[in-house]
């Protein structure tokens, strides 16, 4: 624009100098041709006043120009500061999500699984409660006696029984089985509910667990999902386990995660050392070309090995032994003569470290078991340390304290009702956690025989709570305060909590049929339990309700 100006200006002053009027001849007169002249400046009026415009037009085009450039500057400047908005917007988005994950697993040390046990919590439950009819102290008492109590003789029995077989028939399945080749078999150990005092449900089921371990000089090498290496979601819960020699680098050497060059050789291990056939590692029950143990190939040689021991002690004993479930390692039947059969689970499994969790290569089937991700993935089962916990905590509770009745007269309910309904998601591994969360939540008095109505109640509200939120965390997994007595490893106690309702997230369906379920149960609670209570005369009842208050 400056110098559009610049050029205007030199023009007129041009024109001025070269005006013909402006400096006249000495003699001061006006030429003959003036007429001619005046046209010719005219003319260059003219011209000039042409190239004025001509010179206006360009400096307005020019400004244009000069104000859409710095409109583009103003508008970059701005999507600038806007970037730099947004960034400082995400960068404190950022740390707005840290502080509430701090603030989330400092919560969940503190209370990892709300229990609800104040009252104020309770009351907000309880939605489905309203219109039943609760049983009161002196019907549940008349029931629990009659129907659950006479079962605990039965079980000590068929306890005693059934252990003294299963040890005989692992003595002879180590006796034909291939000291230097095959698998070694450990003892047995009862574990769940008939080991724990609280099975009420016929046909009676006593679960052992058989560990076993690899022939010199292999030994097994676990990994779980809370090791540090990332799991997928749906492999939470799950370990692996691989077959090593014992001199082998726990850590592993470098040859066995990096492909060496054909001139490169490890000076750590030789050609005949790293590589093994593969015939020698399926022999020692690992998945085809790996070593990380099959829990398929496990079952085969178990079921393999169970019945060549049966044949060898078969003629010892005045009963038939068989497989039940196709599905399942250890699921055997003792048929008598008579037609009566007693069923019992034998189930091999690993175990982890030098603790008492094992990994397992088989569950039972109910409504919320998944598959496994493959056949190298083993569940952990922690039965051992939830028998520890019962064992440890009923010594501090009062005398013939309610806790196991309350877990017996709500698995006793829900196996009623899944007769009349069909099975859904619940289990009776998931009644239990409920009743392992309550007993380390509530003080020991509360669990006095006489509150049994009470307990009986915040099972069920909290149970109503779990279902409603779809959140039911393992109570070993992720929990701090388990008692040092047990000797629980601290790997699983820092470990992020698992949801045992995450099922019911990815399940829609069974979700709807387990809650149906629920509401269910508890609309017929008191038929079912009237069904098996011994009649009780009005005016015991009120002498009881009068006791009470």
């Amino acid at each position: 624009m400056p110098v559009g100006i610049f050029r205007v200006c030199l023009v007129v002053i041009t024109a001025i100098v070269n005006h013909p009027l402006l400096f006249p001849k000495e003699n001061g007169t006006v030429p003959e041709n003036a007429e001619e002249i005046i046209q010719k400046m005219k003319e260059r009026e003219e011209s000039l006043r042409l190239e004025k415009l001509r010179l206006e037009q360009e400096i307005a085009h020019q400004e244009a120009t000069q104000k859409t450039l710095e409109k583009a500057a103003e508008v970059v400047e701005e999507s600038k500061e806007e970037k730099v908005r947004w960034d400082m917007w995400t960068a404190l988005s950022m740390v707005i999500f840290l502080l509430i994950e701090l603030w989330r697993q400092d919560f969940q040390e503190g209370n990892w699984q709300d229990t609800g046990g104040e009252e104020d919590d309770m009351a907000v439950l309880g939605r489905a409660f309203k219109g039943v009819a609760f049983p009161d102290k002196a019907i549940l008492a008349s029931f629990y006696e009659k129907r659950i109590l006479g079962t605990t003789g039965d079980m000590a029995r068929m306890r005693e029984m059934v252990e003294g077989f299963a040890d005989d028939l692992l003595e002879a399945l180590r006796s034909v089985c291939n000291r230097d080749a095959d698998m070694e078999v450990e003892d047995c150990m009862g574990v769940g509910s008939m080991y724990e005092n609280w099975r009420v449900r016929k046909p009676f089921v006593c679960d052992l667990i058989v560990p076993f371990a690899p022939p010199d000089p292999y030994c097994f090498r676990s990994q779980t999902w809370c090791s540090g290496d990332s799991f997928p979601p749906d492999e939470q819960g799950y370990g692996t386990i691989k077959v090593c020699r014992a001199d082998e680098d726990v850590m592993g050497c470098i040859c066995d995660k990096t492909k060496l060059g054909e001139d490169m050789l490890c000076l750590l291990h030789s050609q005949a050392n790293t590589t093994r056939p593969s015939s020698e590692m399926e022999d020692l029950l690992c998945f085809k070309n790996t070593q990380y143990l099959d829990a398929d190939q496990v079952m085969k040689w178990f079921q393999i090995a169970v019945t060549k021991a049966w044949n060898r002690i078969s003629h010892k004993y005045e009963f038939d032994l068989s497989f039940s479930l196709l599905d399942s390692p250890g699921a055997l039947k003792i048929k008598f003569r008579s037609g009566k059969s007693i069923a019992f689970n034998l189930t091999p499994v690993v175990q982890y470290e030098n603790s008492d969790v094992y990994f397992i290569s088989h569950f039972p089937r109910c409504g919320l078991a998944a598959d496994l991700p493959s056949g190298t993935h083993w569940f952990l089962t922690f039965a051992v340390y939830e028998r520890r916990f019962i064992q440890l905590v009923s010594k501090m509770l009062p005398a013939n304290a309610c806790h196991v009745s309350c877990l017996q007269i709500l698995s006793f309910l829900h196996g009623k009702q899944c007769s009349l309904t069909g099975p859904s998601g619940l289990t009776n591994y998931h009644l239990k956690t409920v009743m392992l969360h309550l007993l380390q939540a509530r003080p020991s008095q509360d669990w006095a025989p006489e509150k049994l109505e009470a307990r009986l109640q915040d099972m069920l509200k909290f149970l109503e709570k779990c279902l409603h939120e779809k959140k039911l965390y393992h109570f070993f997994i992720g929990n701090r305060k388990v008692p040092a007595e047990l000797g629980f490893p601290i790997i699983f106690q820092r470990a992020e909590p698992l949801n045992l309702f995450r099922p019911f997230v990815l399940r829609r369906d069974i979700y709807r049929k387990t809650v149906d379920t629920f509401h269910e149960m508890l609309r017929n609670m008191s038929a079912l339990i009237n069904e098996y209570t011994v009649h009780i005369p009005l005016a015991h009842t009120n002498g009881i309700h009068k006791e009470s208050l």
